[in-house]
This record gives structure tokens, C-alpha cells and sequence, in this order.
């Protein structure tokens, strides 16, 4: 990630071009979650947000942990979803830090797509799991708007409460770097407003991926996107590239 200065301008007169946080600026470090497709040894029954860390995404979360373990955020809070605490997990233990949960940092809720998922075969929820994950990565990526799935979280809603968790993050912490375990879609909407970008969903965030920005009051400033170095550190970037996107 890059390292950007963390002072303020010398001229008291001068705006904190960088929101320092020296001068009160929080630097918020989002997490994607890590894998969460089991195959059908540890699947579970039930959909999506019943599943636990696949066994490749409990090596990317503990990549992570020691990537993040370089930066030192004081503070980690994380969507109730398992998939993300259990991410976040070796972070906080780490550092030796409490998990925050935030159910405001959950997933955009989506209205129904694709086949029941009920089955008692754990290698046909795994499938199917598989394939409707693929079609609402299919969606994001070539539309962009979660309105192509009718009954979803409307677009000023997702915004405007992921906004809000990280507006609230940012009072309690400033000057501290702080780490956010939340979700792909909540993750790009959280950007594409601070981009002032109309697709709600606008780069495929992969799992554990770090993307990093400031922010002081109203002001937010972009500082790395989607960063998976710790991943090919740890020798497990082409594993992680060869599942399919979720």
C-alpha cells in the first residue's frame, strides 16, 4: 500500500491535504471477507450466510493477520455475518484487540435470485451455492446496480448506511488507523459514493482484499484498492485466483 505522508501542511493556513492523522484523520483499512464456498466436506446446510470460512479462507485470513499486524490499527470492527468475524478473528488476536460488530457494515440484502437452495446432499448445496453466487457476481460486474435483482436494498439505502457506519467509526477513532470487516458489495458502494460513481458495485473486491482511504469530517481521500499482496506473500494468490468470484 502506499505510504503517504502523515503530516499536516507547516502553514496553519493550509487544508490537511492528506487527512493526517496527525491533524485528526482516521485511516480506515476495509477487509473483504475471506473465502466462504466450502466444498461439500464442510459445507452446510442453509444459504449463503450460513457458511463458515472455507479451508482457503482461513489461510487468507491468517495472511491477513499478518499483513495487518504491520499497520497496528487500534480498533477492528466487522459485520455479524460469521464469514466476516471469522476474518476478522485472527486480526484481533493478534493484536490482542475486541471485534466491534456493526450490523450497519452487512452485505447489500438482495431480493431472490436463483433456485431454492434446499437439499439435504451437502455436495448439491455446495453446487448450488457455487452457481448462484457466479450469477450475482455476473449482475454486479456487467450492470453494476443491484436494482437488476428486483426486491434489493435500494441504492441510497446501502449507501447512505455504510456511509454512515464509517462516519461513526471515524468519530470514535480520530487519528488512529482502524480496521472494517465487511463485504464486497457494501465495500464497493462505500467508494463508488465516495467516487461520486452511479454503479453501485464497480470493482470485483477479492477475498481478504485491503482497501484502504481516509477520512476527516465530511472529507474522504482514496488511498490503495483492492491491495492482495499478502495473499501471494503467503503463496496462496493462485489458489485464491482460481475460485470463482462471489
Amino acid at each position: 500500500m502506499p505510504d503517504q505522508p502523515d503530516q499536516p501542511d507547516t502553514n496553519d493556513d493550509a487544508p490537511d491535504t492528506f487527512l493526517s492523522l496527525k491533524g485528526g484523520g482516521t485511516e480506515v483499512y476495509f477487509v473483504r471477507h475471506g473465502d466462504a464456498l466450502p466444498g461439500q466436506d464442510e459445507v452446510v446446510l442453509g444459504d449463503y450466510d450460513a457458511q463458515a470460512l472455507s479451508e482457503l479462507g482461513r489461510r487468507q485470513a491468517q495472511a491477513l493477520a499478518r499483513r495487518m499486524a504491520l499497520y497496528k490499527p487500534t480498533a477492528i470492527y466487522s459485520s455479524p455475518t460469521g464469514r466476516a468475524v471469522q476474518t476478522a478473528q485472527p486480526t484481533a488476536q493478534a493484536l490482542g484487540l475486541t471485534i466491534a460488530l456493526d450490523d450497519d457494515l452487512r452485505e447489500v440484502e438482495l431480493g431472490p435470485i436463483g433456485g431454492d437452495l434446499a437439499s439435504d446432499d451437502p455436495a448439491e448445496v455446495s453446487k448450488l451455492l457455487r452457481r448462484r453466487l457466479r450469477e450475482i457476481a455476473d449482475i454486479a460486474v456487467s450492470g453494476g446496480r443491484w436494482s437488476a435483482i428486483p426486491g434489493s436494498e435500494p441504492t441510497a439505502q446501502l449507501r447512505a448506511r455504510i456511509v454512515g457506519a464509517v462516519a461513526r467509526i471515524h468519530q470514535r477513532h480520530p487519528g488512529e488507523r482502524v480496521a472494517v470487516f465487511s463485504h464486497g458489495g457494501a465495500i464497493n458502494a462505500w467508494f463508488a459514493d465516495l467516487l461520486g460513481l452511479e454503479r453501485d458495485y464497480f470493482f470485483p473486491a477479492a477475498n481478504t482484499s485491503v482497501s484502504v482511504a481516509r477520512v476527516l469530517g465530511e472529507r474522504r481521500l482514496l488511498m490503495a484498492l483492492n491491495d492482495i499482496s499478502h495473499l501471494r506473500e503467503a503463496g496462496v494468490f493462485e489458489e485464491s485466483a482460481r475460485m470463482p468470484r462471489e
